[in-house]
């Protein structure tokens, strides 16, 4: 016994130290250091929270800016999520952005002369991605508008609005420009 009595001290000692301690450390030093990024980046609206600036969630009514496609099943469930793994030639892909397509030229009463986003067909790599591109915004700017009933002047504020919700890449250079679909349908809603 008495030569297994350091093995047990090694691993209860690294049990503590990386178990209980290191993780203490590290979540009070991003509570302090970065508050509202370390409790989720949580978004509120009338003092109740709304959701997270981080996740993507859906948006069916057409009065809103829809997300990008969920990869998660059932869609937009954050503890089932991740990517699809799925190949722009793999059938089940061309598949599900095929009936995107018919879906979205239907909701936006397009023909198929029109270019629809690539980030209005197809799920991020987390498949909660809660951004899309600037473009893909501004593509859904007259059907919002229109489903909300907006005159010229209205839709010309929604329009400016887009534009002021775009915001730069990270540092300046990493990625590029997006826009937060959940912080774009509570500025539409303030609208």
């Amino acid at each position: 016994m008495s030569i297994f009595l350091p093995a047990i001290r090694i691993l209860l000692a690294l049990t503590l130290l990386t178990g209980v301690v290191y993780p203490l450390v590290v979540t009070g030093a991003a509570r302090v250091l970065f508050p509202r990024q370390a409790t989720g980046s949580v978004v509120e609206a009338g003092g109740k929270a709304v959701g997270s600036e981080l996740l993507a969630q859906p948006f069916a009514d057409p009065k809103y800016f829809l997300p990008r496609p969920s990869a998660s099943d059932p869609a937009y469930a954050t503890i089932a999520s991740g990517a699809s793994n799925l190949g722009p030639t793999a059938e089940k892909q061309q598949k599900a952005v095929a009936e995107r397509a018919v879906a979205l030229r239907e909701r936006f009463g397009v023909g198929p002369e029109v270019a629809l986003p690539a980030d209005l067909l197809t799920a991020s790599g987390s498949g909660l991605d809660p951004h899309l591109s600037p473009e893909a915004a501004r593509f859904q700017i007259a059907a919002v508008a229109k489903a909300r009933g907006f005159d010229a002047g209205k839709t010309q504020r929604l329009r400016e609005i887009v534009d002021a919700s775009v915001e730069s890449p990270q540092l300046g250079f990493l990625g590029d420009p997006r826009v937060n679909v959940l912080r774009l349908n509570l500025a539409l809603d303030r609208l």
